[in-house]
């Protein structure tokens, strides 16, 4: 067996593992095992959306026409920096170079706490409209231009489940890196000796942005399925 049971690498390297690139590849399958149930998840949502939006195209297209396309494009491009930095703090994991990891995983709590609080305003002025569905539904019938409110209120209640879960997904994200840049500034050798901990946080918010990318075009850039000189404000 060759453990490393004395010493500092014992506290890296877990008993149950023949040598560290044998427990690397274990932390590594697992994420991806992990990532992989998160996109089945979020691929039936992204089903249910196609089955909904084949059917009531020209609908949704009218009911999007409320979401702001500049605000999510904003989000996508914070969030595509985001994942620059991610990915650098890995490198920098990698060379041990710990202020170099701390300045970049801050760097990615400030695009984090930016994405949510668009997303804030956002939600804001749509629950401001009338726009969230159920009992309080009730927006303004004429900027619509004729669709069927059902339909419109279907739309909106996919954008909140699809981009609230998502979210919940960047809050998550929030609290793992903090908990990462944590163990950074004090040092910790689970990080600072193996740049693993680091990547598999990486890994997750990669996939947080990936998903992002998935959200805005079938969200806020919708093409207009009656042709461009139809009628539409985009």
């Amino acid at each position: 067996m060759a453990h490393a049971a004395h010493g500092d690498e014992f506290e890296v390297l877990k008993f149950q593992y023949e040598d560290m690139d044998q427990q690397n590849d274990s932390y590594i399958v697992g994420m991806w095992c992990f990532l992989v149930t998160e996109i089945m998840f979020f691929g039936m949502l992204f089903l249910t959306y196609s089955f909904y939006r084949m059917n009531y195209q020209n609908d949704w297209f009218k009911a999007h026409e409320q979401l702001d396309w500049k605000l999510g494009g904003i989000n996508t491009a914070n969030l595509l920096f985001s994942s620059f930095l991610m990915a650098t703090a890995v490198r920098q994991a990698q060379l041990k170079d710990r202020m170099g990891v701390l300045l970049r995983l801050g760097g990615v709590l400030v695009c984090a706490f930016v994405f949510l609080g668009i997303k804030y305003i956002e939600y804001s002025g749509k629950y401001e409209h009338h726009l969230f569905p159920g009992p309080g539904f009730a927006p303004e019938v004429s900027h619509f231009h004729g669709a069927n409110l059902n339909h419109v209120q279907l739309f909106f209640g996919l954008y909140f489940a699809m981009t609230g879960l998502h979210g919940v997904h960047v809050l998550v994200g929030i609290l793992v890196i903090g908990a990462l840049a944590m163990m950074w500034v004090k040092g910790k050798k689970i990080v600072t000796e193996d740049y693993i901990p680091t990547e598999l946080v990486g890994l997750y918010w990669h996939f947080v942005d990936i998903v992002w990318i998935f959200l805005y075009p079938l969200f806020y850039l919708m093409p207009n399925p009656s042709g461009p000189n139809s009628g539409g404000s985009h």
